[in-house]
């Protein structure tokens, strides 16, 4: 069955940058579950996999315009420690959800200067060429409750 809108799909996969270094990877844990074409995945790694079928392999630059996005200046803050001030004591590397413009964002504090704290609402992967090692498990019909839920159950899936 080919990978395409709407199909549970279970891949292994590993996630390197431009250097070879590791980022991320499903090697020795449990495969990556996922509903084709619900946007769960970086949009270039989808439509890689458009078509492929269980026990395909392939490797897949993704750009950062398909990946998690280039990076966006306007989306560094520097705002009041007092603003955060339910967070306790804020250091470099804690990070708050806040809304914008666009709705929920993470952010990332990236410094604290004095009583000010700078907030970095990119994706720590903006601006990087992604570099995926995949292989394709399995891929099957979502069951009508996948499809209402918009998400996989049972195993590597959700589980209420």
């Amino acid at each position: 069955m080919d990978i395409s809108a709407d199909r549970v799909v279970t891949i292994h996969y590993t996630l390197k940058d431009d250097s070879g270094k590791v980022l991320d990877s499903s090697s020795g844990g449990e495969p990556l579950v996922y509903i084709q074409g619900h946007g769960n995945l970086v949009s270039g790694l989808e439509k890689a996999l458009e078509g492929r079928q269980g026990g395909d392999s392939m490797k897949v630059s993704v750009p950062p315009a398909e990946g998690y996005g280039v990076r966006d200046e306007t989306l560094i803050q520097r705002v009041p420690r007092r603003g955060l001030q339910s967070a306790g004591e804020v250091r470099k590397g804690m990070q708050f959800q806040g809304r914008t413009d666009g709705g929920m964002r993470m952010f990332t504090v990236t410094a604290v200067t004095g009583d000010m704290v700078t907030l970095d609402g990119n994706h720590p992967l903006a601006d990087k060429t992604l570099h995926f090692d995949t292989q394709v498990v399995d891929v099957r019909e979502a069951t009508a409750e996948e499809m209402e839920h918009g998400h996989v159950h049972g195993p590597g899936g959700h589980h209420h």
